[in-house]
Order: structure tokens, then C-alpha cells, then sequence
């Protein structure tokens, strides 16, 4: 991980380091997760450096949790967020945990990145580390929804018993507060309960499936060591209310009893979980391009994950387009390509790294679509930009007939419908721009009428925003 640029931060890298060793040594998988609230129907590629981390771990003999916040979805994390996100209902937060699962698990033509159970909820208190049939090694991985635990919770239980532990004065000073705080935004009462929930979670993954480490994102750092620091006051306070316990119920016996009982394996496995069941935090870094750029966003919105949202095409030329400066760090996150191959490859200059661009493309796409639909991406962009062909794999855009004027649109509002802009102002800066073509002819006025109806019925009508965005366009 710290070789591929993965580790932003970790609570106690030489533990943890220390802990999977001892498990790798002993065969024995971790337990690790990522959670991911579900407040869109797709993860967009900004979640892509997580799911690779996860991808890794599975890979190197452990096992992985994908929590799906039905539960905090509900809530809404302020974290990087200068107003309170939207809240939704639960069938859309339904829905999107549905589209959001796709992105996970590995298909037949080999899309996806991580292998599942059939089952994936195993029986409370069943190990998940051992396999259910064969007795064998299990790395499957899991998906758990938080609203199995959250949505059951009591309020005052919860509080008398977690409440606790949360200092007000720590929770003013997390970042994804104190921004708010200082923006004098709003900040709800609700969202300010996010981060122990969220700390909530790790406890309780812990609890079920013996979870020791949780993984996020740079901006889920305080949220992430505050799971931690509950999970040693609760296991502290378990052992001891249970210690306790049996001190009362057994006193007067005499030692031997005591061992004749077998009190005092419990008494010893109790003092072990008090120091073994330590929790690990590991952020990843907060990823920007070269330019400056939050990963995951374009000039035209979010680059999704999922197909039907990002097509398999647009996606490969995300890529593709990477500044030359990001190429050598892309390939080590974002592909599993061997070290010394991606050294040579981010040595490359001039014409030479576009190349490795591609290999960039391809390898990221293949990952998350298959292999099949890399390379039919990697030769529709040859055929489009090297051939000059409008092949007919390029993305499809469909506009309704009841757009139309009398079968006509504004150049600008074609190349907006179509998806080619994230707003009119961006298609007429476009037009303006010189960069819009229709039919590889340019277009010079923004508010023309083009005959859509006619051209498509005439055959494919192919829009160009610049040298690298082509769509075909129907009427439908």
C-alpha cells in the first residue's frame, strides 16, 4: 500500500503492520471496511482509491466489509459539505444501495472488484474468517447494511450507554464542524450526530464480525479515530462489567472451584480482549489531478462508476485525458499493473506517454467494466480520432422530438441536451470557442437552427466538443 501511494494516515501504522502479519503468518484473514452512505443510485470515480484498497486486501489473504449506510444515509454527513445534504426516503436510499452494490462484485466477463459471499450476512457470532463448508480459508467479501443495528437503536439507552464518551468540546473541533462553524453555515443538530454513529458502526462491526480496521477517505479522519477510541472504552467496560459480575456471583469459592468451574479461562479470555482487540484507522489520500482538480469531477459533472450512468467509452477517455504529470500515479492506484511495468512506463516523454495513457485507460476500464469493453473503447477512440470514422460504439444521446422546433434546435442547446456541457452557458462558451463540430463540420453560431430531425433521419448526427468528446445523437 505505502509502495502504490495508498496510506494518507494510520492510527498506529506499526501495529497494524505487526497485526497482518501475524494474521498472513497464521492464515488468518483481517476484517476490514469501508462505509459508503447511499446518496446516489452510483459511487463516482472519487471513491475509486477505496475500493481499490479493499480490492488489495482481499487479494493479499483478508477480508473485506462494503457497509452501505441505509442507516446514516438517513442523516447525512457534513463532512466537506457547506450545506446540509438532501435528505431522501427509504425507497430511494433503497434504489441507490441497489446501484451502488453493482459497482462491487466481480462479474462473469471479469468487471468488478471484489469477490462476495453467496450468503453475504453471516450468522451473528459466526466467525467470518472461516469458511462455512470446507473449514478452510474465507476472504469473501461482505456487505452490511448499518440500518440492521441503527434504525433498532433506543435513544436514551443509547445515550446513557455511548454518550459517554463523546467529548463535545473534541466534536466542535473536527474539521467537517468547525468549517461550518466558521463559514456560519448551518449545521443540525442532526448532522452533528453523524460522527457517532459512524463510530457507532465500527463498534458494532467489531462486535458481529470481529472487524479490527476501517478504512475512509482523508476527510473521515476524526470520524474514523473516534470509532476507534469507543471501541477501547467499550471493550474496556464489557470485560470489566463482566469481570465484576462474576466476582460477585462466585465470592466465598475457593480458587479451586473457581478453575473447577472453568471461571477462570473466562476471567483470563476476558483480561486477553481487554489488550487484543485493539481497532485500527487507515485514511487514504485525498486525491486531486496535477491541475488542481478534485478527482471524480469533470467539466460536465461526476465521472460514475456505473454504466448506465458513465458510459464505458466516456470512461476510458477520463482516463485517457489524465494530465502527464498524474500518469504515473494513476497507474499505481488504479491499475494492478506490476511496480517495475509502471516505472517504465511514467518514464516515458513527450508523444511516447500518451501510451501509457492509454494503457491507463484500458487497464482502469477493464478493472471496472471488463476487458471486452476496454478494448472495444481503446479501438472506437482509435478509429474516431486516429481514422476519423463516426464509429458507431460511440456514446449514444437521445433527445425527444418534443425538444424540437419544427425539427430544429440552437446549436447550443443541441450540444447541452446532449450532454456535451454541464450548463447553456458552457455550450454557447463552446460554440464560441470554436470547439463544437457537428458532423466534423464547425459550428460559429451558438443560436443556429440545426434540422436535428432531418440530419437524423439522414443517418448518425455526431457531435464533437472539442478533439476528444464525440457523441451520436438520435431523436427519439
Amino acid at each position: 500500500m505505502e509502495e502504490r501511494r495508498f496510506i494518507h494516515q494510520c492510527t498506529d501504522a506499526t501495529a497494524l503492520d505487526a497485526l497482518l502479519h501475524e494474521h498472513e503468518q497464521n492464515n488468518r484473514p483481517l476484517v476490514a471496511y469501508i462505509g459508503f452512505d447511499c446518496t446516489a443510485p452510483s459511487l463516482h470515480v472519487g471513491s475509486l482509491v477505496q475500493i481499490m484498497i479493499l480490492r488489495w486486501f482481499q487479494k493479499c489473504g483478508h477480508k473485506p466489509i462494503v457497509l452501505l449506510g441505509g442507516g446514516t444515509t438517513k442523516i447525512g454527513d457534513p463532512s466537506g459539505k457547506d450545506q446540509s445534504r438532501q435528505l431522501l426516503d427509504e425507497a430511494a436510499i433503497a434504489e441507490n444501495m441497489r446501484g451502488i452494490r453493482q459497482v462491487f462484485s466481480i462479474k462473469e466477463d471479469g468487471s468488478g472488484f471484489l469477490r462476495f459471499e453467496e450468503d453475504c450476512h453471516s450468522r451473528e457470532g459466526e466467525n467470518p474468517a472461516i469458511g462455512h463448508n470446507s473449514g478452510g480459508l474465507n476472504t469473501d467479501a461482505m456487505t452490511v447494511n448499518n440500518a440492521d443495528w441503527l434504525d433498532g437503536l433506543n435513544y436514551v439507552e443509547f445515550l446513557r450507554d455511548y454518550g459517554r464518551y463523546f467529548s463535545v468540546n473534541r466534536m466542535l473541533t473536527m474539521e467537517s464542524v468547525k468549517q461550518r462553524l466558521d463559514r456560519e453555515s448551518h449545521l443540525s443538530f442532526l448532522e452533528f450526530n453523524y460522527m457517532v454513529l459512524q463510530a457507532y458502526d465500527f463498534v458494532e462491526l467489531n462486535r458481529r464480525y470481529g472487524c479490527r480496521l476501517q478504512i475512509g477517505g482523508s476527510d473521515q479522519w476524526g470520524n474514523i479515530v473516534m470509532g476507534t477510541k469507543l471501541g477501547d472504552h467499550v471493550t474496556d467496560n464489557d470485560a470489566m462489567d463482566t469481570l465484576i459480575k462474576i466476582n460477585q456471583f462466585h465470592q466465598g469459592k475457593s480458587l479451586k472451584e473457581l478453575d473447577d468451574s472453568g471461571v477462570s479461562d473466562v476471567i483470563e479470555n476476558l483480561e486477553n480482549r481487554v489488550t487484543t482487540n485493539q481497532l485500527y484507522g487507515l485514511t487514504t489520500p485525498l486525491l486531486t489531478t496535477a491541475s488542481g482538480v478534485k478527482m471524480g469531477k469533470t467539466a460536465d459533472g461526476a465521472v460514475w462508476l456505473n454504466a448506465d450512468m458513465f458510459s464505458p467509452y466516456d470512461y476510458w477517455q477520463y482516463w485517457r485525458n489524465t494530465g502527464d504529470g498524474d500518469v504515473g500515479r494513476f497507474l499505481r492506484l488504479f491499475t494492478e499493473l506490476p511496480m517495475e511495468e509502471i516505472n517504465r512506463l511514467e518514464a516515458l516523454e513527450g508523444q511516447a506517454i500518451n501510451e501509457a495513457k492509454k494503457i491507463l485507460a484500458t487497464e482502469a476500464t477493464a478493472l471496472l467494466h471488463g476487458r471486452d469493453a476496454a478494448g472495444e473503447a481503446l479501438e472506437t477512440a482509435r478509429r474516431a480520432f486516429e481514422q476519423g470514422e463516426a464509429a458507431e460504439s460511440l456514446p449514444m444521446a437521445s433527445i425527444s422530438s418534443g425538444e424540437l422546433e419544427n425539427g430544429s434546435l440552437p446549436a447550443y442547446k443541441l450540444f447541452l441536451l446532449a450532454g456535451l456541457a454541464a450548463s447553456g452557458n458552457k455550450a454557447r462558451e463552446l460554440v464560441r470557442g470554436g470547439g463544437a463540430r457537428i458532423n466534423d463540420t464547425p459550428v460559429t453560431d451558438e443560436n443556429a437552427a440545426i434540422a436535428l430531425q432531418e440530419m437524423a433521419d439522414a443517418g448518425p448526427v455526431r457531435l464533437s466538443a472539442g478533439k476528444k468528446k464525440h457523441k451520436l445523437v438520435k431523436v427519439v
